[in-house]
């Protein structure tokens, strides 16, 4: 009767261990969070101030399409900043909290040195977070190498801003790719598109994105 009992509780805590297992394999970088509605008004997009926004973007059958060329203007007149064609979710600046940006993007080939995803505001400086990419390989700003082999595929962007903690970690298709410090407070907002790197810019950058979403704890 004992090792009939012993072998009931080998069970039961095999199982127990399988299912804490898959709950870990199948956790969702955005469980626990709640999800912001966004309307139209929230995209606020910025392109060479030159330019019709036609010839810069497109929003067709959920694709936001972006693109820019390495001599463009900068989105206004007196700016000193390089060309970009982004939006800007507007109306969700945050100062604390948990908040989180998901969206799927599409990189071309031959797309490079250019910001696709932002964090702007910090204590010092413009931006939080640029995710960069490079020749197909996705890096925070010029320095760490986040992801590879991102070229002519739809991936999920998951980036998670932890203010309290300082910690921003960002997901590539649901797995966690790199962690790093916050650059201290500020007025913080998320962006999206294409943004001309400082330097070792391609001629044209493009990126498309679909299915952006914003959530918070």
């Amino acid at each position: 009767m004992k090792g009939s009992n012993c072998y009931r509780v080998l069970i039961i805590v095999a199982v127990v261990c399988l299912n804490h297992q898959l709950l870990i394999c199948g956790a969702d970088p955005t469980d626990g969070f709640i999800r912001v509605p966004l309307t139209d008004e929230n995209f606020d997009l910025q392109k060479p101030y030159n330019m019709p926004l036609s010839q810069r973007y497109n929003y067709s059958d959920g694709v936001r399409s972006f693109w820019v060329y390495n001599k463009d203007k900068p989105f206004k007149p007196d700016s000193g900043t390089r060309p970009r064609t982004e939006v800007r979710i507007k109306g969700h600046d945050y100062s604390s909290g948990i908040w989180q940006f998901e969206g799927y993007a599409f990189v071309p080939t031959g797309t490079s040195g250019v910001t696709i995803v932002q964090i702007h505001g910090a204590a010092e400086g413009a931006t939080t977070l640029q995710l960069r990419i490079y020749d197909g390989n996705m890096r925070y700003y010029r320095y760490n190498l986040v992801a590879t082999d991102l070229y002519d595929k739809w991936f999920r962007v998951n980036v998670i801003h932890d203010v309290g903690k300082g910690k921003i970690t960002v997901f590539i298709d649901g797995e966690e790719k790199f962690v790093v410090n916050d650059q201290g407070p500020g007025d913080l907002y998320f962006k999206c598109g294409v943004y001309a790197a400082p330097a070792k810019s391609s001629n044209f950058m493009e990126s498309r994105w679909r299915d952006i979403k914003l959530f918070k704890k």
